[in-house]
C-alpha cells in the first residue's frame, strides 16, 4: 500500500508543478502587464501637465499683449496730434495758437496713457542704425557724421513692454 501511495503522489506531484508553473508565468505576465499600464499612466499625466503649462504661458502671453492691436491704432493718432502741434512752430494767428494748445494738452494726456500701458518711444535720433527697431527711409551722406547714424526720424517707433510696437521711420547717414 505505501507502494500505492508513492506511486499516486508521483502522478499527482508533476500536476501541482504544472498549476505552480503556470501560476508562476500567468503572474509575471499579469506583473508586466501592470508595469505597462503604470508606465502609460504615468506619461498620459505628464503629457497633461505639459498640455496646462503650456496652456497657461500662451494665456498670460495674449494677456500680457491684449492691448497691442489698440495702442497701435492710438500710436498713429498721436502722430496726427505731433503734426498739428508743429504746425505751432510757425507763428500763425493768436487763435490757431490758442487752438493748437488744446491740442498740446490732448497729446500730452495720451502720451501719458501710453506710458502708463508701458508703451515708450524708442530714442533712435544720433544713434547707430539698429534694423531690429528702424526702417531706413532715406540714405543721404552727411559730412561729419558715422555712418550708419540716423540723422532724422521720419516717424517715431514705440516698444509696448519688452516688445516692437512699430519700428521707426528713419533717414540715416551714408
Amino acid at each position: 500500500m505505501e507502494e500505492e501511495n508513492k506511486v499516486q503522489e508521483e502522478k499527482t506531484a508533476p500536476s501541482k508543478k504544472n498549476k505552480k508553473y503556470e501560476k508562476n508565468s500567468q503572474m509575471v505576465e499579469l506583473e508586466a502587464q501592470v508595469a505597462e499600464l503604470t508606465d502609460k499612466c504615468a506619461r498620459a499625466q505628464a503629457e497633461v501637465i505639459n498640455f496646462k503649462r503650456r496652456k497657461d504661458d500662451e494665456t498670460a502671453l495674449r494677456l500680457k499683449y491684449c492691448n497691442e492691436e489698440l495702442l497701435l491704432k492710438f500710436v498713429g493718432v498721436c502722430d496726427n496730434f505731433e503734426r498739428a502741434i508743429k504746425m505751432d512752430d510757425q507763428n500763425l494767428e493768436d487763435e490757431v495758437s490758442k487752438f493748437l494748445s488744446g491740442f498740446k494738452m490732448m497729446y500730452t494726456n495720451m502720451v501719458d496713457i501710453l506710458r502708463s500701458y508701458e508703451v515708450v518711444e524708442i530714442d533712435c535720433l544720433d544713434k547707430p542704425f539698429d534694423s531690429n527697431y528702424m526702417e531706413a527711409i532715406l540714405v543721404e551722406h552727411y559730412d561729419g557724421k558715422e555712418p550708419h547714424t540716423v540723422v532724422e526720424v521720419l516717424q517715431k517707433g514705440y516698444m509696448y513692454k519688452d516688445k516692437l510696437l512699430r519700428p521707426a521711420m528713419v533717414k540715416i547717414n551714408d
